[in-house]
């Protein structure tokens, strides 16, 4: 199983409906709320290629991006072998 890290703030919709999916999964994740730590949010926008809003996603090495394209990868049936490694 892949390590999952999440960047998220405390009262993002869109970061709630990530988890969801993921504890659905039975997956687990490291999550890293931004919202009080501007360091954390550069790491997080370094990371992510500039990327600035929550969630964003990584699965190992792979940046999956946000909450849309978690789902979409859930849709077009990719997410179960990502997280598989």
């Amino acid at each position: 199983m892949q390590q999952i890290e999440i960047y998220t703030s405390a009262y993002c919709g869109y970061c709630r409906a990530a988890k969801r999916l993921l504890d659905d999964k039975g997956v687990s994740y490291s999550e890293i709320d931004v919202g009080l730590q501007p360091q954390l949010r550069q790491q997080m926008m370094a990371r992510a290629h500039g990327r600035h809003t929550v969630p964003q996603i990584f699965i190992g090495e792979t940046h999956v991006g946000g909450c849309d394209e978690l789902y979409a990868l859930e849709r077009e049936g990719k997410l179960d072998p990502l997280l598989a490694g």
